[in-house]
């Protein structure tokens, strides 16, 4: 099996991201895949570079077995478009800033993370940051979602689903916070 390396992005790093990076890296160690899935987290604004999650985020996380502490934000970086296979964003406002921080050959890497989900009809993961405790656990919902379909797409050799118009996924934006 080949090595996958999977980035995940939201805006600042704190809150999304970190949480989809301690997921997704448990689940690959829970299926003795850690060694060929490579997982990191950025955000596209620096607003929080080398601070930890959001102690909300790592509450949330920890009563589900992931552990956050150790991660640190960090803004996402030109070679990253390169380093990795794929770059998912939580929400439409991240896949634009992607979009247009990339080399058109590297687009195709950039996908939303709930494309692969297959239990919510969300198409993104809003921003918890602004609002209440219990809208951290929804996010976990999702993105526990999204990392068992994503995990799920990388053993199978497959693909997140699209919208006509190339956005990654076929689902319409609801399941909103």
């Amino acid at each position: 099996m080949d090595t996958t390396r999977v980035l995940f992005v939201c805006m600042g790093n704190i809150c999304r991201s970190p949480t989809a990076e301690g997921v997704l890296r448990q689940m690959a160690f829970a299926a003795g895949l850690h060694q060929y899935v490579l997982i990191d987290s950025a955000g596209t604004h620096g607003y929080h570079v080398g601070e930890a999650p959001d102690p909300r985020a790592q509450v949330a996380a920890r009563k589900r077995g992931y552990d956050l502490s150790r991660l640190r934000a960090r803004k996402i970086e030109v070679r990253d478009f390169s380093r990795f296979d794929l770059i998912l964003g939580m929400d439409f406002n991240n896949l634009e800033i992607l979009q247009s921080q990339c080399d058109p050959e590297h687009h195709h890497k950039i996908k939303l993370l709930m494309s692969y989900a297959e239990e919510h009809a969300a198409s993104i993961v809003h921003d918890p940051y602004y609002r209440s405790a219990k809208d951290f656990e929804l996010v976990l919902d999702y993105i526990e979602d999204g990392c068992r379909g994503l995990l799920k797409s990388i053993l199978q050799g497959g693909s997140a689903k699209t919208y006509p118009n190339g956005i990654e996924s076929t689902r319409h934006i609801s399941g909103h916070l």
